[in-house]
């Protein structure tokens, strides 16, 4: 089984949409993610909705060098979102090929956040694009169990839960979640490391957003989860470091992430295979 991997925007998001596909082709990866959407207010993010000559471009240069769009972020539900308002966001990621949108709940009404997140899987099949739930301990949806009860009552054929391994470690997350989720629920996982367990919410986000650690160098089981997702998987290297990547520029760390991460998956891949 061959896995094949995306290199998350996140992870050099210095980099524009076409020095990313650049950076993805020299070094291995099958895929890309797009920022599209700002994170939080003010963050970094590549507006291709607004920019019909980059994504000109985009495609000339997918086609040249195989490497296509896995998935777009990010969309936050919060308490007053409009499905409707990300038209244009669909639109794009259609033009592009990609397969799935990255979601974050932010409303403390679990019921809205529901059905606002089924009205967004409702808007983005006409796209062919999924809808995929990340839970992150800081927001309202922190844990694997939340993110599945929210798909499940959703029940769109195109809704899913992206499972982040950072966010599992740090979360209140077994492997017996991650086990319970539907395989029709899951479209790709997100491989980094770093600190095992709960931690203040400027930490979490910090080292989600800003120093994430190599598969292997941090406390997080990512054998055990990734031999418990499924083997057919594409995986996201979704792997931000502002001491380390500047360090050894953006080709090298992608080069470095890669391999971390196929380790760490063909570790997992032997503890599945049967005795």
């Amino acid at each position: 089984m061959s896995t094949r991997y995306s290199l998350a925007h996140l992870t050099l998001l210095d980099l524009s949409p076409t020095e990313l596909v650049h950076a993805a082709a020299k070094t291995g990866y099958q895929f890309i993610g797009l920022r599209l959407l700002p994170a939080s207010p003010g963050g970094r993010c590549y507006r291709l909705m607004d920019d019909p000559g980059t994504v000109r471009l985009m495609l000339a240069l997918m086609a040249d060098t195989d490497v296509d769009v896995f998935d777009l972020e990010i969309i936050r539900i919060g308490p007053d979102f409009r499905a409707s308002d990300y038209l244009a966001f669909f639109e794009v990621g259609q033009r592009l090929s990609a397969r799935a949108i990255l979601v974050a709940g932010d409303d403390p009404d679990e019921g809205r956040l529901t059905a606002n997140f089924a009205a967004l899987c409702e808007a983005a099949a006409p796209f062919e694009l999924s809808c995929d739930l990340e839970f992150m301990p800081w927001t309202k949806v922190p844990d694997a169990s939340s993110a599945l009860r929210i798909v499940s009552r959703a029940d769109q054929k195109n809704g899913g839960v992206l499972v982040d391994a950072l966010h599992y470690g740090r979360s209140s997350s077994t492997l017996a979640d991650v086990a319970a989720i539907p395989r029709k629920w899951l479209h790709y996982a997100q491989i980094c490391d770093g600190p095992a367990g709960t931690a203040p919410v400027d930490a979490l986000i910090h080292t989600a957003r800003c120093e994430r650690l190599l598969p292997g160098e941090g406390g997080i089981d990512l054998v055990g989860l990734f031999a418990t997702l499924p083997g057919d998987l594409p995986v996201s290297v979704e792997l931000p470091s502002e001491s380390r990547a500047p360090q050894f520029g953006p080709e090298e760390w992608a080069r470095r992430t890669l391999a971390a991460a196929k380790a760490t998956v063909a570790a997992a891949e032997a503890r599945r295979a049967p005795a």
